[in-house]
């Protein structure tokens, strides 16, 4: 599963969404959605001009989370005996 981290970028680098919303272009609806992680389907554009605007690679912004992680289930890794 594929993960949008904006919140945490914004936070870290301490910018509103509204000051994003300036800056790219992007309507609010749209940059809430990758705020808040709703996002079904990512747009080509939206990313490059989030990654420009905050000066990220798509790989700082979208990152790859086993959905075990997200419910804090176990993984087989955790299973295994060391």
């Amino acid at each position: 599963m594929i993960s949008c981290r904006l919140s945490t970028i914004l936070g870290a680098k301490r910018i509103k969404v509204s000051d994003v919303c300036r800056g790219t272009g992007i309507a609010r609806a749209t940059l809430d959605r990758y705020y808040y992680d709703r996002v079904n389907s990512f747009d080509r554009e939206v990313l490059g001009k989030l990654c420009q605007f905050l000066q990220v690679k798509p790989g700082d912004l979208l990152v790859e989370v086993d959905q075990a992680d997200l419910f804090g289930l176990p993984t087989a890794q955790d299973g295994e005996a060391s």
